[in-house]
C-alpha cells in the first residue's frame, strides 16, 4: 500500500507556554523549571504491542521540527489523491470507490465547493452581526463530503456543530442551519426527516446519543449504519469513552468519525493524546484508521469500508480524519493568539478542493465550462443564504429566562430586571443623540 505520511508541524504556542517548544520537550519536561527526572522515562517502556488497525503503518520518522530533537515516527495515513492530485493505489481501500465516475468526481468536487461557498457566507454574516456565533468548516470539506457521501439514505447521522457539509450531503437545506446561530429556533430541520440528527453544542454527547440509536438498530435486525462525528478535543470527553465501551461490549453497528483538525480550540492534539487518536480504539477491542481527512476519495472510500463493517454485524470502528482547521474555533476565538501563520500555509498547500480541481484537470475530467458554471451557481448559493438569513425574525433576548424553572425563580427575575436594564440603555443612549 503507498501512503504518504504526515508533515512535520511547525512548533505550536499556547498562553503560558514557550512559542519555540514542541508537544514532545512539553510532554518530556525539558524546560529548566520542571524537569522531569530520568528515571520516569521509563515508565512505559516496557508495554506490550498493541495489535495493528487495517491498512496502518508505522515507518521512522523522516526530519526534524525546528529547535527540536528528531520527532517519534508518525503513522502513515490512507491516502488515495497526494495534495498534487495524484492518484495512489491502495489494494485495502481502492475496491470502495473502484467504480466512481467522473460524473461522481465532478459532483464531490461541487458538494466541497458549495459547502465552502455556504460556509463563508455564514461567517460574514456574522460579523455582519446576522447570527451571534458561527463554527467554520473551512479546511474541512473532504473529510465531511467524502463520508456523507458513504453514506446511505437509511444510515443515521449524530453531528457536532460544524457538520455543515454533512448535512449538505443529507439534503439538508442550508439556511436551516443558521436558524440556531441566529438564536431564532433550537435547530431548524426534523431529524428523521433527513436521517440527521439536530446540531449538538454539548462536547461530545452525541457519540453515546449514536451508540444507543445503533444498539436500538441492532435489536431491531435493521440492515442500517450510525455515525457520529466529534472532533480531536471531544476525543478526551468522557462522554466519547463510555460511547466506545457501550458500541464495543454489544457490537453497535456505529462508526465514530472524529475530525483531528490538529486544535481543541486552543489546545493542539498532541496535548489531547500520547498517542495518535486513531489508536485508542485498540484499547476498546475494535479497529481504528486515520486517514487523509484532505482527501475526499480516501475519506468516502474508507467510511464505505467501516459502514459495510457496521452493517454486516462486525461492530464499531474508530476513523480518524486527518486534517486541520483553516479558520478560527468560531467566529468568538482568535487563532492568532496560539499557533503560527507558518502552520496554516503548510497546510494550504494540502486543500482538499485544490487537490481534487488539480485531479479532475490533469485526467480531463472537468474543463472551463464546468468550473465556470459552478462560480456562478455558488454566487447564486451565497446570494440566496443572505437573502434567507436578513428575512428571519429577530431573535427574543428574552426567551433565555423562560422555561428555566417551573414556577420560577427570584435569582431569575433579578437577572431578567437587569438585562431589560442593559437594554434600555441603549435606547436611551440612541435618544440622546
Amino acid at each position: 500500500m503507498t501512503v504518504e505520511s504526515t508533515a512535520a508541524r511547525t512548533p505550536r504556542r499556547s498562553a503560558g507556554s514557550d512559542a519555540g517548544a514542541t508537544g514532545a520537550q512539553r510532554t518530556t519536561g525539558t524546560t529548566a523549571k520542571k524537569a522531569v527526572p530520568a528515571k520516569k522515562a521509563t515508565v512505559a517502556k516496557k508495554a506490550p504491542a498493541a495489535k495493528k488497525a487495517p491498512a496502518v503503518k508505522k515507518t521512522p520518522a523522516s526530519g526534524k521540527t525546528r529547535g527540536t530533537k528528531p520527532r517519534s515516527a508518525e503513522p502513515h495515513l490512507v491516502q488515495l489523491l497526494t495534495p498534487e492530485g495524484e492518484r495512489v493505489r491502495n489494494a485495502e481501500f481502492d475496491p470502495y470507490v473502484s467504480g466512481i465516475t467522473p460524473e461522481e468526481l465532478r459532483g464531490l468536487y461541487r458538494d466541497m465547493v458549495l459547502t465552502r461557498r455556504f460556509d463563508a457566507e455564514a461567517t460574514a454574516l456574522q460579523r455582519q452581526g446576522e447570527l451571534g456565533l458561527w463554527a467554520s468548516l473551512l479546511g474541512q470539506e473532504a473529510a465531511q463530503i467524502g463520508s456523507g457521501r458513504a453514506l446511505r439514505d437509511d444510515d443515521y447521522v449524530f453531528p457536532t456543530y460544524r457538520e455543515h457539509g454533512v448535512a449538505w450531503c443529507r439534503g439538508v437545506d442550508p439556511t436551516n442551519l443558521l436558524g440556531m446561530f441566529r438564536g431564532v429556533n433550537n435547530g431548524g430541520w426534523d431529524p428523521n426527516g433527513n436521517n440527521f440528527h439536530l446540531y449538538t453544542i454539548v462536547i461530545g454527547s452525541q457519540a453515546l446519543h449514536a451508540t444507543g440509536y445503533a444498539m436500538g438498530v441492532a435489536k431491531d435486525g435493521a440492515d442500517s449504519a450510525v455515525i457520529a462525528y466529534f472532533g480531536d478535543g471531544a476525543s478526551s470527553q468522557g462522554d466519547v469513552a463510555e460511547a466506545f465501551t457501550f458500541s464495543a461490549v454489544y457490537n453497535a453497528p456505529v462508526v465514530f468519525f472524529c475530525q483531528n483538525n490538529q486544535w481543541a480550540i486552543s489546545e493542539p492534539t498532541e496535548r489531547q493524546s500520547r498517542v495518535p487518536l486513531y489508536q485508542r480504539a485498540q484499547g476498546f477491542g475494535f479497529p481504528g484508521v486515520r486517514v487523509d481527512g484532505n482527501d475526499v476519495l480516501a475519506s468516502l472510500a474508507v467510511t464505505r469500508w467501516a459502514l459495510e463493517r457496521a452493517r454486516a454485524g462486525e461492530g464499531p470502528t474508530l476513523i480518524e480524519a486527518f486534517t486541520y482547521r483553516m479558520g478560527a474555533h468560531t467566529t468568538s476565538d482568535d487563532p492568532t493568539r496560539y499557533r503560527h501563520d507558518d502552520e496554516r500555509a503548510s497546510w494550504e498547500a494540502k486543500d482538499p478542493i485544490l487537490r481534487l480541481r488539480r485531479h479532475l484537470e490533469s485526467a480531463h475530467h472537468a474543463d472551463e465550462g464546468f468550473f465556470a458554471e459552478l462560480e456562478t451557481e455558488s454566487e447564486t448559493l451565497g446570494k440566496r443564504v443572505r437573502e434567507v438569513v436578513r428575512a428571519m425574525p429577530d431573535p427574543d433576548h428574552f426567551a433565555i429566562f423562560e422555561n428555566a424553572y417551573a414556577d420560577g425563580h427570584a435569582l431569575v427575575d433579578e437577572e431578567r430586571a437587569e438585562f431589560a436594564a442593559y437594554q434600555a440603555s441603549f435606547a436611551d443612549a440612541d435618544g440622546d443623540k
